[in-house]
């Protein structure tokens, strides 16, 4: 028994390592998806394109066996879902930054009437 384990341990890694990659790739294609529907707006349509492409080849690749192919996909997709990922945080700023000059205003300290500085 111990011997079918040591003999089989490779087999298993290479399917774990499969396995972990194809989630992998399941959780960037939801991901990509979704800010692909909420902020797919805020981006070029070159780049939308090149996310939507990659979001498909990705989906091709894990229906597969290629471990090397999935994980080529998954950093292709990551890489094209950098444009994405800017236009969300430059949104996220500009309205942080909208929301934060608002409150400034309203947590200066006003001088009181009547006291006078030594």
């Amino acid at each position: 028994m111990v011997k079918d384990a040591a003999a089989h341990a490779e087999e298993d890694k290479k399917k774990r390592e499969l396995i972990d990659a194809k989630n992998k790739a399941e959780s960037m294609i939801h991901q990509a998806e979704k800010n692909l529907k909420d902020f797919g707006d805020k981006v070029a349509s070159a780049d939308k394109t090149a996310i939507e492409t990659a979001v498909e080849a990705l989906k091709k690749a894990a229906e597969g066996d290629n471990l090397d192919e999935i994980n080529n996909k998954t950093d292709a997709l990551m890489n094209a879902s950098m444009k994405l990922g800017e236009a969300m945080y430059k949104e996220q700023q500009a309205s942080a930054g909208a929301t934060g000059q608002a409150d400034a205003g309203a947590e200066q300290p006003q001088p009181e009437a009547g006291k006078k500085e030594d």
